[in-house]
């Protein structure tokens, strides 16, 4: 061991040692705290993404059949697959449980699409172009984002 000036061993004393764990520690728990945030934004990052995306796929069932009927509810299983996978990736995405709105039977065609955020509220888009942000989920037979 090296001596100090005075001839004495030097060395960190116990409340020295302890000063520095507790620093630690504080700095450690602001950036875990950070990063739960970024966690939770790149959830509502991914459900964004994954209900946008639906978009276009129904666009391409609209396309092939005339009429939305096949994003909601399965008359085509093909056309349906890309739809289903996309909630499937949102709900997973954000821990809840998209809801499809559909309109009522013989009624007028359309869809809108709702999930959970992780942060707050709910996402929703629908085939008028909306692609929003909503205090609460859309009901199954709603067609258009509130």
């Amino acid at each position: 061991m090296l001596k100090n000036i005075r001839g004495e061993r030097g060395g960190f004393t116990l409340i020295e040692l302890l000063v520095v764990i507790a620093i630690i520690g504080i700095l450690s728990s602001i950036v875990l705290a950070s990063l739960n945030t970024a966690r939770s934004k790149g959830s509502d990052a991914a459900v964004k993404a994954n209900l946008s995306g639906i978009r276009a796929q129904a666009e391409i069932i609209y396309d092939a059949d005339g009429d939305y009927d096949a994003v909601c509810g399965a008359n085509s299983v093909t056309q349906n697959a890309g739809v289903s996978s996309a909630i499937a990736a949102a709900n997973t995405a954000s821990g809840g449980t998209a809801v499809c709105g559909k309109p009522a039977s013989g009624a007028a065609s359309g869809w809108a699409i709702s999930s959970p955020l992780k942060t707050s509220g709910n996402w929703c888009v629908d085939s008028n172009g909306a692609s929003k942000a909503e205090a609460s989920a859309i009901g199954a037979t709603v067609t258009t984002c509130p």
